[in-house]
């Protein structure tokens, strides 16, 4: 009598069933480890990302965020809140926070000027950035923007420093009134709070302008408040 084989042998459909079933999930299994151990590092890795961003925005080394930057959040009445996630981790869903009235900014410590990370959409996918303004709260010091999925020598050139050249010097208030940037074509052309649209990225374009006035706005109380009490600074100093 010959030996009964497992699942029929070899051969058998059974067997080549079961065999491709435990390969599969060995497989599975082998992915699912090596995504969770290289997780922590690449979260890492996405978080000196942001740091660095942050710090290119107002025009800072490389390397720089821990020794020069303050982080808060602030609510949409402009005042300073404590929150369960670090301005840092709200980076990583931006929207998330923004939708629940959470604002991180960032503060260059030894300047005033205050950093503001904003988050829309663009033609395909998302877009964001960091927007620093100077000591006086209206004028740009420097941006940084970036995206998931624009087309490449279009809508992707929102994200190259020469595009981003424009917007040093613009100023985003008319009077009190927040007005962001206009991003229209020949928008640099003299014109106020205005810099060129990306040529063949009207979408784009239109996102980016968006992304700018809408996510500003969320900021807009604490600005002005924090505009008040440097002007209440200065007044007192000159009344000594």
């Amino acid at each position: 009598m010959s030996k009964k084989q497992f699942l029929g042998g070899k051969n058998s459909s059974a067997y080549i069933v079961f065999y491709s079933t435990v390969m599969v999930v060995i497989v599975a299994v082998m992915l699912a480890f090596t995504s969770l151990s290289l997780k922590e590092k690449q979260n890492a890795n996405i978080l000196d990302e942001k740091k660095n961003a942050i710090v290119a925005s107002l025009g800072l080394e490389k390397g720089s965020y821990d020794a020069n930057i303050e982080a808060y959040v602030v609510n949409n009445e402009g005042v300073k809140i404590e929150t369960t996630n670090t301005p840092l981790d709200m980076l990583f869903d931006l929207a998330a926070s923004y939708a629940a009235g959470e604002y991180p900014v960032f503060e260059d410590k030894n300047t005033g000027a205050l950093v503001f990370p904003v988050t829309g959409k663009g033609l395909w996918d998302d877009i964001w950035g960091y927007i620093a303004l100077e000591n006086d709260l209206n004028t740009i010091k420097g941006v940084v923007f970036d995206h998931a999925g624009e087309t490449p020598g279009l809508g992707a050139e929102i994200a190259t420093p020469k595009y981003q050249a424009q917007f040093p010097g613009q100023t985003i208030y008319e009077g009190d009134q927040l007005v962001g940037i206009y991003v229209v074509k020949g928008g640099a052309q003299g014109a106020a709070h205005s810099v060129d649209a990306v040529t063949g990225g009207t979408k784009t374009s239109e996102g980016l302008q968006n992304m700018i006035i809408d996510c500003l706005g969320c900021y807009d109380n604490y600005i002005k408040a924090a505009k008040a009490a440097k002007e209440e600074v200065v007044l007192t100093e000159n009344a000594e």
